[in-house]
């Protein structure tokens, strides 16, 4: 097997990963949407990128179709525009560590990785595009260049990969144990990138050249979503496929129908008397002829010539009328009714909006932003908050997979210790959500209420602890810090002794 593209951590290149001296015959769950390969004594090594990826491929392409349509563009921009903040005095995310217990030195080299990683993703100016690409597409990937010859400056830059052109594959060695069973003996897992041509037609085959990269050497970040079968990824845009569809339809159609029926015709009753059938068929083509045949004069060659026309839908009617009927008629066929009415528009569009996750009260361009109290915000924007908070908090995986690298490079951590950092770490995103400070300021201000009205009680029915940890609602960390706070202030004589409660 050749050996893979790529760095790693401390290991050989192209590993066979045995599991732990356990023995099962179900794969390890993995909710990254990589093509499980299984090979063996009977099984190959071949992975047919081109037809393998044709699923996940034809979502990214269909993704990237869909968002040329207004109403999709205009809510992803929304999405976008609440996941990702920027702010002239703060940075659009940053790292809180509160919770890991370290030296503050340690803290300190770590957050100054972090800092050094969104440079390298440019992410002040950038942070929107890369946050876009990743709603739209799905997934997003990054190389990781080093210099092999001194690992220790870390990652020297990141380089985005088109994901059309590299799929993450997990290889599983089976075996037989003594009973007969087919049992997981090993997991290895790689990145295999699409060397042809971005444009070459597809052509079936078994087999498609592709450079296998060291997983180590690339991040990957999924959506978090997938399909029934949970073998491919699929993206938030995935459920607005078929609204959109219907949307497109109903917009056609409607304006088919205004064209088709909007204007008024003519119906001409033309009495034909006794006529036989063919001899009434051609007196009304010759009738027909006459009158819409139209005399005009060709400026070019200073002649008169018929200008026929051929008689299509929007046009008027010829009807023959036998003996003994009315005569000769010409009346007006009404054109269609009520097309101003948009009913049907109107409620895919809603529909789609709500797909995409996005507030109704968004859609409708009377509905001005509400500066009220936060009760008064409704329950679907409550609904998109969250939303964007949950897809903010899949999207920090970028981050954490960047820093790990990062951070192992250059040996300010070992691997090993990577999983207690980074459960006790979170990003912190700027936010410009009106909503957020009104909630704040008013929980605030039923604590303070609620404070005043027990204060009287405090060392007879409740403890100082009590009043922090059940009415304020103070972490532990929270009371050590503002312990700190209160001592420090004390000794600078910011506020004198009996104005404490």
């Amino acid at each position: 097997m050749p050996e893979l593209f790529g760095f790693s951590f401390g290991r050989k290149k192209n590993p066979d990963r045995p599991l732990p001296n356990v023995k099962s015959f179900v794969p390890p769950d993995h909710d990254d949407g990589a093509t499980q390969v299984a090979t063996g004594a009977f099984y190959g090594q071949y992975i047919d990128l081109q037809g393998d990826q044709k699923s996940d491929n034809g979502f990214i392409k269909h993704y990237r179709t869909m968002i040329l349509q207004p109403e999709v563009e205009l809510a992803v921009q929304d999405i976008v525009n609440e996941g990702i903040v920027f702010d002239e005095y703060r940075t659009p995310v940053k790292l809180n560590m509160e919770q890991y217990e370290q030296s503050d030195s340690i803290k300190e080299k770590i957050n100054n990785e972090f800092k050094e990683i969104l440079s390298l993703l440019d992410f002040n100016n950038r942070g929107i595009d890369i946050f876009k690409k990743w709603f739209v597409d799905s997934r997003l990937y990054f190389h990781k260049i080093i210099d092999e010859k001194n690992k220790k400056k870390g990652i020297i830059e990141l380089r985005s990969i088109d994901p059309i052109q590299i799929k993450k594959i997990r290889e599983i060695k089976k075996e037989k144990n003594k009973d007969g069973i087919d049992v997981i003996k090993s997991v290895n897992e790689f990145y295999m990138y699409d060397m042809s041509p971005k444009n070459k037609p597809y052509i079936p085959q078994f087999t498609t050249k592709g450079l296998k990269i060291s997983p180590d050497a690339i991040c990957y970040v999924t959506s978090g979503l997938f399909d029934g079968s949970k073998k491919n990824v699929i993206g938030y845009l995935h459920k607005a496929i078929r609204p959109l569809n219907q949307l497109r339809m109903i917009e056609d159609s409607v304006v088919i129908y205004r064209i088709s029926r909007a204007p008024e015709r003519r119906v001409f009753y033309v009495d034909v008397g006794n006529l036989p059938k063919n001899k009434a068929e051609q007196y009304l083509k010759q009738l027909m002829n006459q009158y819409k045949n139209k005399l005009v004069y060709d400026a070019d060659t200073g002649e008169i010539k018929d200008d026929k026309r051929h008689m299509n839908m929007l046009e008027d009617y010829w009807l023959p009328r036998r003996e003994g009927g009315r005569g000769t008629e010409i009346t007006t066929l009404d054109g269609g009714q009520n097309l101003g009415e948009m009913e049907d528009v109107d409620y895919f569009q809603k529909k789609l909006f709500r797909a995409l996750n996005i507030p109704i009260s968004r859609l409708e361009a009377e509905n001005g932003f509400n500066m009220g109290r936060s009760a008064e915000i409704t329950r679907d924007e409550i609904r998109f908050f969250k939303f964007i908070t949950r897809i903010r908090a899949k999207f920090s995986e970028l981050f954490l997979d960047l820093m790990k690298t990062q951070l192992i490079l250059k040996g300010i951590i070992i691997p090993d210790d990577w999983k207690k950092i980074s459960q006790n770490v979170y990003f912190e995103f700027a936010t410009d959500s009106y909503f957020t400070e009104l909630k704040e300021s008013e929980i605030l201000k039923e604590r303070m209420e609620v404070l005043r009205e027990v204060n009287e009680y405090i060392g007879k029915y409740y403890s100082i602890d009590y009043i922090r940890k059940n009415i304020l609602k103070f972490n532990e960390t929270e009371i050590k810090n503002m312990d700190k706070q209160i001592s420090k202030e004390k000794k600078s004589g910011l506020y004198k002794e009996e104005e404490e409660f």
